[in-house]
């Protein structure tokens, strides 16, 4: 790969490149490339440019077309740019054909993602987990663009794995993955031990897009302190913790924010964590009301929910941040249709309460109706339980 990695104390500089494709709105677009804006900031990088190009079909040897790498190129060489991230995953061919190209590290956003994950692991599970699925990432793109590892110490895409030595030897790698499988798997039998030995208390799982708020929630109702920033990915090990509503005791737990394209390594990895997903009783789907496209991000959470089976589940949607939601009033004779920007908090309730007759609406943060939310709450673990213990009535 040659020796033009340097080593820049943060934060490194990047753009970020996106293709538009066919489905795509530029609206679209712009929101997709936002959120990669947000996870690059999250890792620690300064941004300075942004790079679009449609395209119905990706270059299959570059992703973008060869004009548009040169105006990347151009761009990134004049500004002495540290990092070139694009928001799909890049084939391990796609990934040397483009590093070969621009001279300067080159991620994908399973990479970005990755990294950040790294970032984030406090525990030993979680710590494992995390590796477990960047050596799975890294063993098909070996060939050629991991040689400056050997030099590179840190740097966004670098944390975990790379840091400790240079892995050229497939077979190595594919022994480490056996290795951390085998650890996990071993943690995950603790993990089902421990999630048995709760009893058969009701189970609650918070879940929801990254950043919806669910550790600001988790902590408003279990009374306890859990980690919760204005970050993606805040929560990474789930946190479980005994409820009291009203007499009625109950297990919270917090689990790992989702998120569009999460890299399929990571969800294989994070089994055991996303177990508190599958095994929950309940579940409370947190959406930030607040986001200008809340709408698809309930999507990605609807169809990860139903990638892990949990179909059958009683599930509570509740809208937070109604505290952050903003919008630009119509005009009384403006005729034009109105658009999510036009819609008033009023709008929105109207809206999803036709959906889903239950939806709640609060704000963790100003704790405003979390009394409905614990009512709510109480009424459909009390059924559960009823059934689980049908002659405890004294908590009744």
């Amino acid at each position: 790969m040659g020796d033009y990695y340097d080593h820049r104390p943060y934060p490194e500089t990047a753009v970020l490149v996106g293709v538009i494709n066919r489905d795509q709105t530029g609206e679209m677009a712009a929101e997709y490339l936002e959120e990669l804006a947000f996870l690059a900031e999250t890792a620690g990088a300064e941004l300075r440019a942004v790079f679009t190009q449609r395209l119905d079909v990706p270059n299959p040897k570059t992703f973008i077309g060869s004009g548009k790498l040169r105006e990347v190129k151009d761009f990134v060489q004049k500004e002495e740019i540290d990092l070139v991230i694009f928001d799909d995953e890049l084939s391990p061919s796609q990934l040397r054909n483009i590093e070969r190209e621009m001279k300067v590290r080159v991620l994908d956003r399973t990479n970005l993602i990755l990294d950040i994950f790294a970032g984030r692991a406090q525990t030993a599970h979680a710590k494992t987990q995390v590796e477990l699925a960047q050596y799975q990432y890294l063993l098909p793109r070996l060939t050629g663009m991991w040689t400056h590892l050997e030099r590179q110490r840190g740097g966004i895409g670098l944390r975990g794995p790379g840091e400790t030595e240079i892995e050229t030897d497939r077979r190595v790698i594919r022994d480490k993955i056996a290795r951390l499988k085998e650890q996990l798997a071993k943690i995950d039998k603790q993990m089902v031990v421990q999630r048995k030995n709760r009893g058969k208390m009701v189970r609650v799982a918070l879940v929801g897009y990254t950043n919806a708020g669910k550790s600001t929630l988790m902590n408003l109702l279990s009374k306890s302190k859990v980690f919760a920033e204005d970050k993606l990915f805040a929560t990474l090990d789930t946190t479980v913790r005994k409820v009291v509503v009203e007499n009625l005791p109950f297990l919270l737990s917090d689990t790992v924010g989702f998120i569009r394209k999460l890299p399929t390594h990571l969800v294989e990895s994070f089994k055991s964590t996303l177990d508190e997903v599958r095994e929950a009783d309940i579940l409370l789907h947190v959406v930030d009301i607040s986001h200008s496209n809340f709408e698809e991000q309930i999507e990605v959470v609807e169809e990860t929910l139903s990638e892990l089976g949990t179909g059958e589940t009683p599930l509570m949607l509740v809208f937070n941040k109604t505290d952050a939601h903003t919008y630009i009033k119509k005009e009384e004779d403006d005729l034009t249709l109105s658009t999510k920007e036009n819609l008033s908090l009023d709008d929105i309730k109207r809206e999803w309460t036709n959906k889903h007759k239950e939806a709640l609406f609060i704000s963790a943060l100003r704790k405003s109706n979390i009394d409905e939310l614990k009512d709510q709450l109480y009424q459909k673990v009390k059924e559960i339980h009823v059934k689980r213990y049908p002659y405890n009535d004294f908590l009744y």
